[in-house]
């Protein structure tokens, strides 16, 4: 489920739109990726693969890589099955206490991280981004080589959210322009009574940034044209009138229910180290204590199985079969391209839910059995992200800055490792979320069930991490 980033969609299609309309797949992942067979590349039978394709893609294809499937696959079931048996014998009760564990951060801290000019000017620094790419592309050229904006939306904000949120927890909450607006415009409003904010219907929990996300991978991943100037503005533009039409309705709170880029946000900063107490406090935590204080919201399984779902289907979307069925559906091909990334998020959610009844089925009734163990997949969406992502964000956004600093025709940088060292890489981070996730499920099976059912309860995750697992090497490594 990982290889190809979905930036090279954004970004590289539109490079490439006059070949793929006249019948040319997208280069595969990688250098030595060519054409399908029996088709021609566009400039000729002996053009190369635009530079973007091969550092977006990271590494090269299956008889470039140095690392052998058949060891690739033993090492990963050898990392799960040892956990699992591991954690069977030495882990009986549980030792994950949510959000009442962590370090207090010195008091001045916490002072600099809730003054109001800290968040003032987060929140100037987030609206100031915003106006920065929405200027862009307004007035800036139609081409992803030479503008900054469509580097700035699938670089610096999508990728690079995830290793600000490790990093620093919620981070877009505070950056979020939208909010900024929001209260913005709240203040800007006539002195008279104003209709009262609606309650947040509970049973739409994280449902509606499922959506979101859904619809930004759409754009990255479906859209005929996703870096082209006209389709980010319209994008943007419904995403912020959606956003804040919703928000005056049910107040500032809607964004972190709603606003699929900060639930995105909030659900990696679980495994941020720096997190907050229920009593508000700033701490210092194991990562696993808050991925276990992930609230088992509705929605919270969907939301997760968008974010492995997308990264499977880009995972298979570049390859030469994928191309030429879609380019040769009768549906077309976005159709045909909305239905696979919908199958191959249908098809993730549809394993989970399996999983979660063989559980119910093995241990006993459970108070909310999808949602009980939803937080364990968080640690596998984090290792894909990590595979998909670390070569294109450590390349892209430096060149997505260098051009918004006003540089021309940047060269693609160089990748930041070989490809065995990406290889090696990739692997290891899928494999490493899987194990987490083995921790973090086995951590709450041990709480939930009586200890003679608790390691059978696990059986059904165990085969959904080997399933998973089987899935995302394969893509790896095909």
């Amino acid at each position: 489920m990982t290889p190809a980033p979905p930036l090279a969609s954004a970004l590289v299609r539109p490079l490439l739109s006059a070949g793929a309309s006249a019948g040319v797949p997208l280069p595969g992942p990688g250098p030595a990726a060519g054409p399908a067979p029996g088709v021609v590349p566009a400039g000729g039978p002996g053009a190369l693969a635009d530079p973007l394709t091969t550092l977006a893609h990271g590494i090269g294809s299956q008889h470039d890589l140095p690392i052998s499937p058949f060891y690739a696959f033993a090492g990963a079931f050898a990392a799960l099955f040892v956990s699992f048996l591991a954690l069977g014998l030495l882990w009986s009760t549980s030792r994950f206490r949510g959000d009442r564990s962590g370090r207090p951060l010195p008091t001045a801290v916490q002072r600099v991280a809730d003054a109001p000019t800290t968040r003032t000017a987060l929140r100037v620094l987030g609206l100031a981004a915003a106006l920065f790419v929405l200027s862009h592309l307004l007035f800036g050229p139609d081409d992803p080589a030479r503008n900054p904006a469509p580097g700035a939306v699938y670089v610096l904000l999508w990728v690079g959210l995830v290793p600000a949120s490790l990093l620093l927890g919620p981070a877009w909450r505070l950056l979020n322009p939208l909010r900024t607006l929001h209260r913005l415009l709240h203040r800007l409003r006539p002195a008279r009574p104003v209709p009262p904010v609606h309650l947040l219907p509970s049973r739409l929990g994280l449902w509606p940034a499922a959506i979101g996300l859904f619809g930004f991978t759409w754009l990255e991943l479906v859209s005929p044209d996703p870096a082209s100037r006209t389709t980010l503005l319209i994008a943007l533009a419904v995403y912020a009138t959606v956003q804040l039409g919703l928000a005056a309705r049910f107040g500032e709170s809607w964004f972190a229910e709603g606003d699929p880029f900060e639930a995105y946000s909030t659900l990696l900063a679980r495994f941020s180290p720096l997190g907050r107490r229920n009593d508000g406090r700033l701490v210092l935590r194991n990562p696993f204590h808050g991925l276990d204080a992930t609230p088992e919201r509705p929605g919270l399984v969907a939301t997760v199985c968008v974010l492995l779902g997308s990264t499977a289907y880009d995972g298979f979307s570049d390859s030469p079969s994928w191309i030429n069925t879609i380019q040769t559906s009768p549906l077309g091909r976005t159709p045909a391209a909305a239905l696979g990334l919908l199958g191959s998020i249908t098809l993730v959610a549809a394993l989970y839910c399996l999983c979660a009844a063989a559980t119910r089925l093995v241990s006993g009734p459970l108070p909310s059995p999808l949602t009980a163990f939803a937080h364990s997949l968080l640690p596998i969406a984090l290792g894909y992200l990590t595979a998909h992502y670390f070569s294109l964000f450590v390349t892209e956004s430096s060149r997505t800055v260098i051009i918004a600093g006003g540089a021309d025709h940047v060269p693609a940088p160089a990748p930041p490792l070989d490809p065995g060292g990406l290889a090696a890489l990739q692997v290891v981070a899928v494999v490493t979320g899987h194990v987490l996730g083995v921790v973090s499920a086995h951590d709450r099976s041990v709480r939930l069930f009586p200890p003679a059912r608790a390691v059978a309860g696990q059986l059904p995750l165990l085969t959904l991490m080997i399933t998973y697992t089987i899935g995302g090497l394969s893509l790896l490594l095909n």
